[in-house]
């Protein structure tokens, strides 16, 4: 048996690189999330929806979306990656589509983007990761995992200027309908490439593992659970996460200052995706904790920088704010690549598609509840003397990002250990 595992290796193609690629390409089309601020644009124009309507469908989407991540991980995990995109890109084509034929009505929206788009969205996004990193070493976790999740933060790249022409020329129900039927025929496609190693792969740099070594390295679900770090990570996680979301659900609206709004999203999306490959590669090489304290700190920066070029002047000016919302992506990005990695590092690859979307809910939650609160803000639900602006919010999820850099230093792995079998 020892022979058989040590030999195997050798003996197998790697399919390591084809897998990476098709999760990144389906996550190009997954990313349309990040381009709602364009969507919600011309809801507005187009229908005079409020600030509160128009985050509905996006706030409902993150929540269902992570919420799926879960039993998503699951089934990769037990069935097929493949199977499991595949009926992500059904979801997502069918949401769009329906969304589109039910045009001004915010349930549709609910219903089609938010519950349908937003779970198909998870169904593939949960099946990307984890077949691309088992066919790699450890010490390349943070690099593959960043560049298959880059494709995610880039698709406003190409969705925010198509998106744009397409609801100024053709209205926002054809748009709809073009990106249901366009995504359908990607993901599935792409789906069909994913393709997770055999049981007992080892990949070609992989340390053996030390001999007696009784450390635990794959913890199931309920084991990670019982673990304080689960927690900690999620409180962390949804901090990160919760303060990119909320600029990225108003980018377009911080744009309207200096009439940049298409450039701050599509800046916005460049850092996001670059920010997943360079925080994957950092962590590689300065571990995760150094990696998340440095880009919660900086991203807090930011964000209250960003509060301040809303309001215009020399820091609302094109240029320095495109700048600006692609440092903040970046920032933002870092999450999507060093909260996987961590949670592979820490839990093991047995589980690692269910373990890693129970750490994903804190994604949704964190991106629903922030969304949410900017969108009130904005509205003057909250507090009248801040309508108008994001300010108030913005500042909340500075201090929130402080809070998440100081609980790193709270972290480290679980020290479960196996017990030896007795005689």
């Amino acid at each position: 048996m020892t022979e058989r595992n040590t030999a195997a290796p050798t003996q197998i193609e790697n399919h390591g690189w084809r897998v990476t690629f098709a999760g990144m390409g389906i996550n190009l089309a997954l990313g349309v999330l990040y381009s709602w601020s364009i969507i919600s644009a011309g809801m507005e124009k187009e229908w005079g929806w409020t600030a509160v309507a128009r985050s509905r469908p996006y706030s409902f989407a993150c929540l269902v979306f992570c919420l799926i991540m879960v039993p998503a991980g699951r089934m990769q995990d037990k069935l097929s990656p493949r199977l499991v995109a595949a009926i992500g890109g059904v979801l997502v084509g069918t949401g769009m589509v329906l969304a589109s034929f039910l045009g001004n009505s915010q349930l549709g929206w609910i219903v089609g983007f938010g519950i349908l788009a937003g779970a198909g969205i998870g169904f593939g996004y949960a099946s990307a990761t984890p077949p691309a990193v088992k066919w790699f070493p450890a010490a390349k976790t943070g690099l593959i995992a960043g560049l298959v999740v880059s494709g995610f933060g880039l698709a406003s790249v190409y969705i925010a200027p198509l998106g744009n022409w397409l609801i100024a020329r053709y209205g926002i129900e054809t748009t709809a309908m073009t990106f249901g039927i366009g995504f359908f025929v990607v993901v599935v496609g792409l789906a069909q490439f994913l393709k997770p190693p055999p049981a007992g792969y080892i990949p070609a740099g992989q340390p053996p593992k030390p001999k007696n070594s009784n450390k635990k390295e794959d913890f199931t679900p309920s084991e990670m659970l019982k673990t304080w770090q689960f927690y900690l990570l999620w409180f962390m996680y949804a901090c990160g996460a919760g303060a990119g979301l909320m600029v990225i659900s108003v980018a377009k609206n911080i744009g309207k200052v200096s009439g940049a709004g298409v450039m701050v999203v599509t800046a916005l999306a460049i850092g996001n995706g670059a920010g997943r490959i360079v925080a994957g590669v950092l962590s590689d090489k300065l571990g995760r904790k150094t990696t998340l304290f440095l880009f919660f700190v900086f991203q807090a920066i930011m964000v209250i920088l960003l509060a301040a070029a809303a309001k215009g002047g020399t820091l609302g000016a094109p240029a320095i704010l495109s700048i600006m919302a692609a440092l903040v992506g970046a920032n933002y990005g870092s999450n999507l690549s060093l909260f996987p990695s961590a949670t592979k590092d820490y839990y093991g690859l047995k589980d690692f598609g269910m373990n890693y979307g129970l750490v994903f809910t804190a994604w949704g939650i964190g991106g629903y509840v922030l969304s949410q609160f900017a969108a009130s803000v904005y509205d003057g639900k909250i507090i009248e003397s801040w309508k108008g602006s994001f300010d108030f919010a913005f500042y909340c999820s500075a201090g929130l990002l402080i809070l998440a850099a100081i609980a790193v230093f709270m972290l480290k792995p679980p020290h479960h250990t196996i017990e030896p079998e007795h005689a």
